[in-house]
């Protein structure tokens, strides 16, 4: 067993500079968000900045526990922790609080937690164990059915609080499927069903059925010109003009209207800067005003005067992009694309299949948080409620995206103790 010098010394520092640099620009961005009059005393437990620094103190004790717990614990009690999450998802629908329309807390007292953001975790974990056992083969139908139904089943509990937003964030887990030898088939279909989302809302059913038939064609072209069968391109004109005709369906009776009111929102279908558009106009003057430089620190007048809903939390980027500018938002996006790059990278030297499955899950997760977060204040995506990672207010996020980090560094630690 190896001492606490050595254990520290295969972390990979690099990542948790990452980390504690993201936490304090993040904190100070929270910080801004709320500054005004009676936030100037930070640590009293009445102001967010105060409490965010609480969940960053406790989440140096949940990243010391996870260091110093043996690399096998992770893969030993995979199951059980997933089986645990589910619990608590059932449990919150049962007797959670509701928050903005969604039962997804926990009350706690002076706290409330939420339980997706840890059970991103289990799902990740069970996933990681299921991949990694030896008779699993991806290309067979069962096995992907399994798979499938891992991540499936914390979505449809989540879906019934409701929470789409934490939904879709476990839809990222797919694209583990993807690196571990699933055919691209499915990625392909996925894309194109959003696609066809897309197009079914923005235009007329006549242009859409035309849209579709046009794509058919040059889908069956270029398979007879490489002399393979045109059948594909029929099958696929056929179920995808089924799909249009569900589409009005799904909308109409599966989103709710808020939902439904921000696609058209995105969609340039409404334009209501004084309702519902009224947060993402806010978002985009806040960010816009920043300029190249910024209005600098604390001197954000959107932010100040509480121009900006959720500033602290879904739109705090909004506080980036105003007081540090174009300079301080490219910082922004260019440490998690740092933090990203350097997760491939370590998910990639891993000797099992475990710690690679779990590194790649971490940073789909991430990725989906950070690209959907920034795309929603900014207006190229409907708003949905996905936190900023190490950015945005809030305890359950800050625990859970740190644990899950956490654990994959204390993986890729523990990798030499591994045979290939």
């Amino acid at each position: 067993m190896r001492n606490n010098k050595s254990l520290f010394a295969n972390i990979d520092w690099p990542l948790v500079c990452i980390y504690l640099l993201m936490l304090l620009f993040g904190w100070l961005n929270i910080y801004a968000a709320n500054y005004g009059e009676g936030i100037h005393n930070l640590m009293t437990m009445s102001s967010e900045p105060g409490k965010q620094l609480f969940w960053i103190g406790t989440s140096f004790i949940w990243i010391l526990l996870i260091i110093i717990l043996d690399g096998k614990f992770y893969t030993t009690f995979s199951y059980p922790i997933y089986i645990l999450m589910i619990c608590l998802l059932i449990g919150v629908v049962i007797v959670g609080k509701e928050i903005g329309g969604a039962k997804s807390w926990f009350d706690l007292g002076s706290f409330s937690m939420q339980p997706s953001e840890f059970a991103k975790i289990g799902a990740l974990l069970a996933l990681s164990k299921f991949l990694s056992q030896l008779n699993v083969n991806l290309q067979k139908k069962t096995i992907q059915v399994k798979a499938f139904l891992i991540i499936a089943l914390p979505i449809v509990l989540i879906l019934l609080q409701p929470d789409a937003g934490s939904a879709i964030v476990f839809i990222s887990l797919l694209l583990v499927l993807f690196r571990e030898g699933i055919s691209s088939t499915y990625l392909i279909v996925s894309f194109s069903a959003i696609v066809l989302f897309i197009i079914t809302l923005k235009f007329e059913p006549q242009t859409t059925m035309l849209i579709v038939m046009v794509m058919s064609i040059i889908l069956g072209y270029l398979l007879k010109k490489n002399r393979q069968s045109i059948k594909p391109a029929l099958i696929g004109l056929v179920l995808a003009l089924g799909f249009t005709q569900s589409v009005d369906h799904i909308y109409a009776e599966v989103l709710r209207p808020h939902q439904r009111s921000r696609i058209d929102l995105i969609l340039g279908k409404v334009e209501d800067i004084r309702g519902v558009g009224y947060n993402l106009h806010q978002s985009k003057i806040a960010i816009g005003s920043g300029g190249f430089l910024g209005k600098g620190f604390l001197g954000g007048t959107q932010t100040k005067f509480n121009f900006v809903p959720e500033q602290s939390t879904d739109f705090i980027f909004c506080t980036i992009g105003e007081e540090w500018g174009f300079i301080g938002s490219l910082i922004t996006i260019g440490g998690f694309s740092l933090l990203l790059f350097r997760l491939i990278i370590l998910a990639e030297r891993q000797r099992s299949v475990f710690s690679r499955v779990f590194g790649y899950g971490v940073a789909s997760i991430l990725f989906c948080h950070f690209f959907i977060n920034i795309a929603m204040t900014v207006g190229i995506m409907p708003v949905i409620g996905i936190p900023l990672p190490f950015f945005s207010y809030g305890g359950s996020s800050l625990w859970g995206f740190s644990i899950l980090l956490f654990i994959f560094i204390k993986l890729d630690a523990y990798r030499m103790d591994i045979l290939r």
